[in-house]
């Protein structure tokens, strides 16, 4: 498994990737949202490939608070989930943030279909708003707080 910075080239892969995930874990509607963030909020983002494919990716996005930055865009090939891929770049990430000395709190904007993902890892949940990204799918707000 390799962790690599995003490129241009990776992003239609990356699009048909999210598609395997609808409706089962993102609404039909975020499509056009990812390709948004890819073209127009990328800060940092990262694609993990296995065996030279790539199996998924997920970002950091800096917030309007300098101690605070974002868990964003966190998706895995559905053949790839359950294998320790989506662990690796969470804890890659946070190792990254952490390296970040302003940075003392890490927020991610889940719902209810991964947000144990995120509390396995420490994250605490703060907030829940029903059917935020559309229909059924609700905002699970959550933060891990960070020590340097």
């Amino acid at each position: 498994m390799k962790i690599r910075p995003y490129s241009p080239d990776d992003k239609q892969i990356l699009v048909e990737l999210l598609k395997l995930n609808i409706p089962d874990y993102f609404a039909p509607e975020e499509l056009n949202d990812f390709e948004e963030y890819l073209e127009n909020h990328l800060e940092y983002y990262y694609v993990v490939e296995d065996s030279y494919h790539i199996v998924g990716a997920g970002g950091i996005n800096t917030t309007d608070r300098a101690d605070t930055v974002r868990i964003s865009w966190d998706f895995f090939h559905p053949e790839s989930q359950g294998h320790g891929f989506g662990s690796e770049l969470l804890n890659y990430r946070i190792e990254t943030i952490k390296k970040m000395n302003t940075v003392k709190v890490i927020e991610v904007r889940t719902s209810q279909l991964a947000y144990k993902f995120y509390q396995k890892s420490g994250f605490e949940l703060m907030e829940i708003k029903k059917d935020f990204w559309a229909a059924g799918f609700d905002l699970y707000q959550m933060r891990l707080l960070i020590k340097h």
